[in-house]
């Protein structure tokens, strides 16, 4: 029997890469994205990706968006309820597994798992463990097609946001920089990858800083 699954979806390329794998598991059975917004700002946080875009992907996948929306400033505390309740909302439409992009970092894959214990589901990473030089290669070659939305500028030169994610800015970064961004020093948007139907035609917004972070908007055309 199959398993009915929910994907985490940050709106980035590990999310979409990550949903590529899972749709080809034929014991998986993918029905719903899973994702958190700001209330305040109708942006993924950290992503900074407007809410439109994100349905937009949703659209494009085939599949319904689940939001769950959070404060600005969001406690710990507030996360994990509003999530729990959204998640005894997937446990009673059977589905028991959550699928994940995460990929090496050990201390969060062990707080996923043991959250959705408590729910009484299960952790699904299909990128976990993979190589992140060629995996960013792999994932360049599959033709999925991304932005970098957000940078780190402790970790990476503000002038990678709003790069596209491809082999020039593989080649281009900094010594000690993931490929991958795992380590929080980018993420993306995701405008055409292999699950979605059709690519999202996108431009590329204005760049600002804010919090600490360098932010690009992308719009959608």
């Amino acid at each position: 029997m199959r398993r009915r699954a929910w994907m985490s979806w940050s709106s980035g390329k590990d999310s979409a890469f990550a949903l590529e794998r899972a749709l080809g598991q034929a014991d998986l059975e993918v029905t719903a994205l899973l994702t958190t917004l700001s209330e305040a700002y109708g942006r993924v946080a950290m992503h900074g990706v407007r809410e439109g875009l994100l349905e937009a992907q949703a659209a494009a996948i085939g599949l319904p968006l689940v939001k769950v929306l959070l404060p600005t400033p969001c406690t710990n505390d507030v996360y994990e309820a509003r999530m729990a309740s959204a998640l005894e909302g997937a446990t009673s439409e059977g589905v028991d597994t959550v699928v994940f992009g995460d990929l090496f970092l050990a201390d969060l894959r062990a707080y996923r798992e043991q959250k959705l214990a408590v729910v009484g589901m299960r952790a699904e990473f299909p990128l976990w463990g993979s190589d992140t030089r060629e995996l960013a290669r792999a994932m360049v070659r599959s033709g999925l097609g991304a932005v970098l939305t957000c940078i780190d500028p402790k970790k990476l030169p503000r002038s990678f946001a709003g790069r596209a994610f491809d082999d020039a800015l593989l080649d281009a970064l900094p010594e000690g920089v993931d490929p991958c961004g795992e380590n929080g020093e980018f993420h993306s948007f995701t405008w055409a990858c292999g699950a979605f139907r059709e690519p999202i035609a996108v431009d590329v917004g204005e760049t600002v800083e804010r919090d600490g972070f360098v932010f690009t908007d992308v719009l959608l055309r």
